[in-house]
């Protein structure tokens, strides 16, 4: 039998995603024109679709900052080995508690989520760190989130999905666990895995509060911490400054802006588009068996 179709419903339906993602798109959009105009542009009112001349005193300025550069690579090291480490980390113990012949599994969980909901607070976490000697070490901006609760419920209940029968075919081969979770679980877990590491990177390309707290060597402070001193500093100062010698024209605090925004937010960005056909499929998935 031929389906029915609803052109008008298809039609409304397409034009309010189509609005919403113009909506959505467009501030983007709008930052990214923003960061790449002049002064003149940049100081008129109304919407912005393509900047009349294309320009990069903006991003020419901000990577003149100070420990910029330094701050960027500090970030891209904190990002790949803290979110290797939850993964690592939430594999490792999502695992076994996804196994319901595991004593005390009940007990397990429950500790995890009494951890998830209550903490010791901020004074409480800064002397553990300093107990521990972690005081002006990037270790600090790692080690504590290494584990996180949430992500390791989410990946228990998808791995909850896997069918047993798999694991127990294994085990009549000769398989330990330890096979069985790098040969047959891991590949079958890359929706939760990309998942998990996502939520775990943007978590630590956007941390800086751990690092106003625990770091005080300049060399090993994180880009997001140089942004909001950067931030700081420009809006103590004038709206506007000259371009230092880098153009004729004079850059305005919102090209600034805009060029830090970018500059922030770009690597992350550009993941999203490799790990969104996963990320869907992972969290519905780990979010619904209990």
């Amino acid at each position: 039998m031929r389906k029915k179709s609803f052109p008008l419903f298809d039609t409304l339906n397409v034009t309010f995603l189509s609005l919403f993602s113009l909506a959505v798109l467009y501030p983007f959009w709008q930052t990214l024109v923003l960061s790449f105009s002049d002064a003149n542009n940049a100081s008129t009112l109304g919407f912005h679709l393509w900047p009349d001349q294309w320009v990069t005193d903006a991003y020419q300025f901000v990577f003149t900052f100070q420990n910029i550069m330094v701050a960027y690579s500090n970030t891209i090291i904190r990002t790949v080995i803290g979110t290797a480490l939850i993964v690592t980390c939430t594999l490792l113990t999502a695992y076994p508690l996804s196994k319901k012949d595991l004593p005390y599994r009940n007990y397990f969980t429950a500790f995890f989520l009494i951890a998830m909901f209550f903490s010791g607070g901020l004074i409480p976490n800064y002397l553990l760190i300093k107990s521990l000697g972690l005081l002006d070490n990037r270790l600090a901006l790692i080690l504590p989130g290494a584990v996180n609760v949430f992500s390791i419920i989410i990946m228990r209940n998808y791995l909850m999905t896997i069918d047993k029968g798999l694991e127990e075919s294994a085990f009549m081969d000769g398989a330990g666990y330890f096979k069985i979770l790098t040969s047959i679980v891991i590949p079958l877990s890359k929706p939760v895995i990309a998942t998990v590491a996502l939520w775990a990177a943007v978590g630590h390309w956007n941390a800086w509060f751990d690092a106003m707290i625990y770091i005080r060597d300049p060399s090993k402070t994180v880009l997001q911490m140089v942004v909001r001193q950067m931030m700081v500093a420009l809006d103590l100062s004038q709206t506007q400054f000259g371009g230092g010698g880098m153009s004729n024209a004079n850059l305005l605090l919102s090209n600034v802006r805009a060029a830090t925004v970018m500059i922030s937010i770009g690597p992350i960005i550009l993941i999203y588009p490799f790990a969104q056909k996963y990320f869907i499929k992972g969290i519905m998935i780990g979010s619904l068996k209990g």
